[in-house]
C-alpha cells in the first residue's frame, strides 16, 4: 500500500566474516591499563579454538585437552587409580582425571584453587619438604599415576628462568620415582633442550617405556612437550 512508511529490517544482514566464511579474528576494543604482552595474550585466548571448547565445556583450562590427548593415546588414567596432580592450579587435568574414573586424587599448587569434590587440594610449595609426604597422606597411600604440568614464575630473565623450569621437572621426576607403585605412571611437562635430554635418560633407568608427546591443544610456537613415562620399575 502506497504512503505506508518503510518497514524495519527484523534480521540484520551477515557481518564479521572472511571469504572462507571463518569470523576474523578478534580485537580488545580496549588495551587501558594492559601491557603490550598482556593484550597478546589476551586475544590470543579470545581466538583460541582450545580455550573456546574448554569454556563451553566447564574445563577450568585449555590444558585439559592436553591430557584428554595424552590419555587417548596412551591410557594413562583409569578408574580407581591413585593420581597426584602436581601445580593443579587451576584444576584442568583434575577435572579430566575425575571424567575418566579417577575417585582418589590429591593436587597442589602455590595458588589458591576452587573445590573440585572428592579431589583434595593443597595449597603449598611443593619443593618444600613437608610437601610430598602431607600428599601422600591425604591421597592414603602410594599412587598409581603422579601427573605435573607445573610452570615456575619467572623473573624475566632467560637462564634464570630456564633454571627454574629444570629445578621443577627435576624436582618432580625425583618425586615420582620415591612415591610411585610398581608399574605406575609419570606425565610431566617438559621443555625441548639438552637438560631435558638428561631428565629423559633417567627416567629410561626407572620405567619401562619413556615418550615425548606435543598434544594439538600445546601451541605450535612452545617448545613445550610432555615426557609420559609408564611400567615404573620400582626403587
Amino acid at each position: 500500500m502506497t504512503g505506508e512508511p518503510p518497514r524495519k529490517r527484523m534480521v540484520k544482514p551477515p557481518s564479521g566474516g572472511n571469504e572462507a566464511g571463518r569470523a576474523k579474528p578478534q580485537r580488545l576494543k580496549t588495551a587501558k591499563q594492559r601491557t603490550p604482552s598482556q593484550q597478546a595474550w589476551l586475544e590470543r585466548q579470545i581466538n583460541d579454538p582450545f580455550a573456546a571448547k574448554a569454556r563451553a565445556h566447564g574445563y577450568r583450562s585449555r590444558a585439559a585437552y592436553k591430557l584428554i590427548e595424552i590419555d587417548d593415546k596412551l591410557r594413562v588414567l583409569r578408574p580407581g587409580a591413585r593420581v597426584v596432580d602436581l601445580g593443579l592450579a587451576p584444576g584442568g587435568w583434575t577435572q579430566v582425571a575425575l571424567e575418566r574414573g579417577v575417585t582418589n586424587i590429591v593436587g597442589v599448587d602455590l595458588l589458591p584453587v576452587g573445590p573440585l569434590p572428592p579431589a583434595h587440594i593443597l595449597q603449598m610449595d611443593f619443593t618444600d619438604p613437608a610437601c610430598g609426604p602431607q600428599l601422600i597422606q591425604l591421597l592414603g597411600g602410594a599412587p598409581d599415576v603422579v601427573l605435573s604440568d607445573m610452570a615456575p614464575n619467572t623473573v624475566g630473565h632467560r637462564q634464570t628462568d630456564h633454571l627454574r623450569i629444570v629445578g621443577l621437572i627435576e624436582a618432580a621426576v625425583e618425586f615420582a620415582v620415591e612415591v610411585l607403585k610398581p608399574g605406575g605412571v609419570f606425565v610431566a611437562k617438559a621443555f625441548q633442550g639438552g637438560e631435558t635430554a638428561e631428565v629423559i635418560g633417567k627416567l629410561k633407568r626407572h620405567f619401562a617405556q619413556v615418550k615425548t608427546i606435543k598434544p594439538k591443544a600445546s601451541r605450535a610456537e612452545s617448545s613445550e612437550i610432555y615426557l609420559v613415562a609408564t611400567g615404573f620399575k620400582g626403587r
